[in-house]
């Protein structure tokens, strides 16, 4: 009876040690952004937008998005509210800075949607992103992927930090600055930001103890 339970434990356990590995192996990757108004902490979706994810994070692991800003915050015309918009951010075409642009990865293909939270790639053309993004505030479906428009490219969301967002998203812009759809939504001041890293993966789930297997009745 000793012998089983102590081989039942050492299968448990060697369980348990190989599975924390894979589950560290398989978490999609977290990055905080960092500025004076607030940090916010993204989940980046690699196992839907690998494309995507790999170029931001190529920035972020080369430290091109320190010193970066937000420099647009979008909202509705006539909204004094902070709930809903748009926050941009990036290099804006940094010639020193910016890497080659990547291939479009439309919703329609990543099943993700433009939600409260979700970090987006700006871009003009599809195929011509390259390093600045958007954090949507509101759930944005016209953001999506249609049969007649290739969308924007999601590939994360922020896990934490939001009212650092609508923060951002409040800040005064210039009624005069910017072209086209940006006129009007342009901040006086743009935000640096201070850094964007790597953050810890999130913890895995908490998984139900494991039943005692019922003793053998006695002969």
């Amino acid at each position: 009876m000793l012998l089983r339970r102590t081989v039942l434990a050492l299968a448990l356990a060697a369980t348990a040690a190989f599975a924390a590995p894979a589950f560290a192996q398989n978490a999609n990757p977290r990055v905080t952004i960092t500025t004076p108004q607030g940090a916010m902490t993204l989940e980046l979706f690699a196992d839907k937008a690998p494309i995507t994810t790999a170029n931001f994070l190529k920035y972020v692991d080369r430290k091109l998005y320190d010193g970066a800003t937000f420099y647009r915050a979008s909202k509705p015309k006539g909204q004094t509210t902070n709930d809903y918009g748009t926050i941009q951010g990036g290099l804006q075409n940094d010639p020193k800075k910016v890497l080659p642009p990547i291939a479009h990865e439309s919703t329609a293909k990543t099943g993700l949607k433009h939600t409260d939270g979700t970090i987006s790639m700006g871009r003009h053309a599809p195929g011509s992103a390259q390093a600045d993004w958007f954090i949507c505030i509101g759930d944005m479906p016209y953001l999506d992927a249609t049969p007649k428009d290739p969308g924007f490219a999601a590939f994360g969301r922020v896990v934490d930090g939001m009212d650092a967002a609508k923060t951002i998203l409040g800040l005064p812009v210039d009624p005069n600055a910017g072209v086209g759809a940006m006129k009007g939504e342009m901040l006086v001041k743009p935000l640096r930001i201070t850094s964007i890293r790597r953050a810890p993966p999130a913890p895995p789930p908490a998984t139900p103890a494991p039943t005692p297997a019922a003793a053998p009745a006695a002969p």
